[in-house]
């Protein structure tokens, strides 16, 4: 048998050179992608920045522990509480304590992510003058990096400063620091100190402060603006990188299993003559599985070798898109090539055994009379796999519909149900190729000429040949329109869900995080025609089921105004009960009916029992709680809605707001806020599924490449015959890429209709969620992969073609298999 295998690789090496690159790459692609998410899942060691010389830092509670039945359970909270003052005086007597403070700033030709402290804490990175002065007034600062000079004035949204020192940046942030005094101005609360004195006696001191944690050592890191960056940015990596595997995993075991499936199929004739040779059905499947073996193993060492090569470039894009940290690099992993190597190999040989077992039961005569024309393309195994993922998608989106339609918003859900109806659609395709080919072939087949029927029987008699070539345009057009698609859906979903709760005219939002200071609110609430709603983002904490630590989003917001600049989805209750004493939650939470009590903890972490003044339908999942500002404690206003008075110009008020915000803020209509908040998907999802795109799409250029070079060498007595039917060279080749873009088009609208099916799904969820919007089908995406999927076609089918059809009809006809 091997010896067999051996003189067929020879013999019909273009259709083994095909399956040996459709599965080497796939196998790089999986150890690229496991190379990725191994790299992804451990975070190098990171040594304190700002307080890497601060002798002991002491930090007011910043977490929410809830003891439970099964141990404590713990959230960050989202407004970390203050040092305690008795504490702090205790530890003034230990020795020298230093309040640290930051708020964000901007400022003229700044940079983006300015920062401001007070000098006193400059000397805890350590931070060194390099030029001028520390700053002596309220309108001096020293400035970090290289981005101003001593003796500049700079424009910031705190005032207009004079820069009278610079220090050398140290790479983590860009500062500007101010005198002691004036950082206490302009940010009055301070949640942890440095404390010059001994670390024991400092924790001494501090036993009797729940919440409050000494740092001293590499855990002094944890009082650094963002400690969790790290980890955070290892998350949205991990993800990125785990979807991307499993979509990369799921197109290449799909597209490898279809070449190599269709790579048997192609040598019936040569299983035929084996068989009337007095060949064995179980030599022809050991024959088949023996050609699997050495190409799975060579093209599955290959890829591994590829994916080498591969991952350290993909670490470089992803760090040059400013998608991963600058230290993210690929590490020594040896586990994603054993996986990426035996999925090549199980692949390979997966592909070939339904094919194998149906070339080894049929008979000589049969077998050669099935040759030329394909027949029972639908064995019962398609049949029975293609019907149960076809049942078991439309059985579950049922479900799903009728008990959590929310979930079906969840992005793991529309990324992994797409691939069901994928697999069903291509295993289902032989059902459905021969009608479509006949709808698509019908208008060409009734031009003038034979070319357009020829087209037509061409496609509709090779079924298998035209399943194979439909099925890498099916996975990337579905994916393409089922990803981007579903995000499309979902942010113009959130955005109408936001444009339907909003009765206001304008939004104001602050220019920087640090929120509207009190003077600015008053200016704002002082312009004429202007009914102000001022409200903070917070949080609230409720434990469910009582093991379930639970953070909700919440806006803190004065009842009455709410009420006059919002409609919000209420279910039960009204807006007009909010008080201090109640709360306006969702229907996801646990508890949701109207006067019961919930127990909660507020964002610094104070716990208090609240009424249920009003329910609000779940929505996208957008819709937190409301709160008065009392239970939004030290949360900082970030939006003011503006609606204007009856009988009052609303230019004439747009221009006021500006003129209160003094450029510290930006005013924007309804409208454009919304287009503003819900822009688009995220940048780092988006990437993410461009990548997976690109990767499916690159991937199915080249199994569709492979697939129509192992086709067309395989009809070259077919093209013989028609030249020596009378056909010329050049309708020959014409004839070829229509057949090609015809296939496309087919794969191209099996692809459309199976995105359409799951369009259709997040569609339902948000009706049976009260958010009616439009289903976006992101035209242009695929119609580019549509066209670039027929153009690498008509290449791919004419070139063989063409250079097959260089030789004699004569000679090309009378060739043996």
């Amino acid at each position: 048998m091997l010896s067999i295998a051996l003189r067929t690789l020879r013999t019909r090496w273009i259709t083994f050179v095909g399956s040996f690159v459709a599965l080497s790459l796939g196998v790089a692609l999986i150890a690229v992608m496991g190379l990725a998410l191994a790299s992804s899942l451990d975070a190098p060691g990171r040594g304190p920045e700002r307080f890497a010389a601060a002798p002991v830092v002491v930090k007011g509670a910043d977490e929410l522990r809830v003891p439970t039945r099964i141990g404590d359970r713990v959230k960050k909270l989202a407004e970390p509480r203050a040092v305690p003052a008795p504490l702090v005086m205790k530890l003034r007597e230990l020795g020298r304590v230093v309040e640290d403070r930051s708020f964000a700033l901007r400022a003229v030709g700044g940079p983006g992510d300015l920062v401001g402290h007070p000098w006193s804490t400059a000397a805890f990175a350590p931070y060194r003058i390099d030029e001028g002065h520390p700053p002596r007034a309220a309108d001096q600062v020293v400035a970090g990096g290289d981005w101003a000079a001593v003796g500049q004035r700079v424009a910031t949204d705190r005032g207009t400063v004079r820069v009278t020192g610079t220090v050398s940046g140290l790479g983590f942030e860009n500062a500007l620091f101010f005198t002691d005094a004036r950082a206490a101005q302009l940010s009055p609360r301070s949640v942890q100190l440095v404390v010059d004195a001994d670390a024991d006696a400092v924790r001494r001191a501090a036993q009797g402060s729940p919440g409050v944690r000494v740092l001293t050592g590499d855990d002094r890191r944890l009082a650094d603006a963002d400690p969790d960056r790290d980890s955070e940015a290892l998350v949205a990596m991990n993800s990125m990188f785990g979807t991307a595997a499993g979509v990369t995993g799921f197109v290449s075991v799909f597209v490898v299993a279809s070449t190599f499936a269709f790579a048997v199929a192609q040598r019936r004739r040569e299983f035929g003559l084996l068989r009337t040779a007095g060949a064995t059905p179980g030599q022809i499947r050991r024959t088949v599985f023996a050609e699997a073996l050495l190409v799975g193993v060579l093209a599955s060492a290959a890829g591994c070798v590829l994916g080498s090569y591969g991952a350290p470039r993909l670490a470089r894009w992803v760090v040059d898109s400013e998608l991963a940290p600058s230290w993210f690099t690929i590490g020594d992993h040896t586990w994603p090539y054993h996986m990426a190597f035996w999925t090549g190999l199980l692949v390979a040989l997966c592909g070939v055994v339904a094919a194998s077992w149906r070339a080894g039961r049929t008979g000589p005569a049969q077998a050669l009379r099935e040759a030329s024309v394909d027949t029972r393309t639908m064995t019962w195994g398609r049949w029975l796999f293609g019907g149960g993922l076809l049942l078991a998608a439309v059985v579950t989106l049922a479900m799903a519909l009728s008990t959590e339609p929310g979930e079906l918003l969840h992005r793991k859900t529309y990324v992994s149900r797409p691939m069901l109806l994928i697999t069903a659609a291509a295993l289902l395709a032989p059902v459905l190729v021969r009608p479509l080919t006949r709808l698509i072939a019908w208008l060409p087949a009734q031009l003038p000429g034979a070319g357009g029927m020829l087209m037509r029987e061409n496609a509709a008699a090779g079924i298998r040949r035209t399943a194979a070539i439909a099925a890498p345009v099916l996975v990337t057009v579905a994916l393409a329109g089922s990803l981007l698609g579903a995000t499309a859906t979902l942010n113009e979903a959130k955005a109408t869900e936001t444009r339907d709760q909003a009765a206001v005219d304008y939004v104001v939002s602050p220019a920087g995080p640090a929120g509207f200071d009190a003077a600015t609110l008053e200016r704002l609430r002082k312009v004429e025609g202007a009914e102000v709603s001022a409200t903070s983002a917070s949080a609230v904490y409720v434990l469910e089921d009582g093991v379930a630590l639970i953070k909700s989003d919440a806006r803190a917001a004065d009842p009455v105004m709410l009420a006059r600049t919002t409609r919000l989805p209420i279910a039960s209750g009204r807006v007009a009960d909010l008080g201090d004493d109640s709360i306006i939650v969702n229907e996801e939470w646990a508890r949701h009916t109207v006067g019961q009590r919930v127990d909660v903890w507020l964002g610094d972490g104070t716990k208090k029992s609240l009424r249920i003044a009003a329910v609000m339908r779940t929505g996208t999942g957008n819709n937190g709680v409301y709160v008065t500002p009392r239970n939004g404690p030290g949360a900082r206003v970030d939006r003011v809605d503006v609606k204007v008075a009856g009988g009052v110009d609303a230019t004439a008020v747009a221009a006021g707001l500006r003129t209160a915000v003094a450029g510290g803020g930006q005013v924007r209509s309804e409208e454009q806020w919304v287009r503003a908040s819900y822009p688009e998907t995220n940048r780092t999802t988006r990437l993410g599924f461009l990548l997976v795109l690109g990767i499916a799409l690159l991937y199915t250029g080249i199994a569709l490449a492979n697939t129509l070079v192992m086709a067309t060498s395989d009809r070259v007595r077919d093209l013989a015959v028609l030249r020596l039917a009378g056909a010329t060279k050049w309708q020959v080749l014409r004839l070829v890429g229509a057949e090609a873009l015809m296939v496309v088009a087919v794969g191209g609208v099996l692809g459309l209709l199976v995105a359409a099916l799951n369009l259709l799904g997040i569609w339902g969820a948000l009706g049976i969620l009260d958010v009616w919007t439009s289903i976006e089908v992101p035209w242009s995406t695929l119609g580019a992969t549509v066209g670039a999927c027929a153009v690498l076609a008509v290449v791919s089918a004419v070139a063989p073609a063409w250079f097959s059809l260089r030789r004699r009809a004569v000679e090309l006809a009378g060739m043996r298999e």
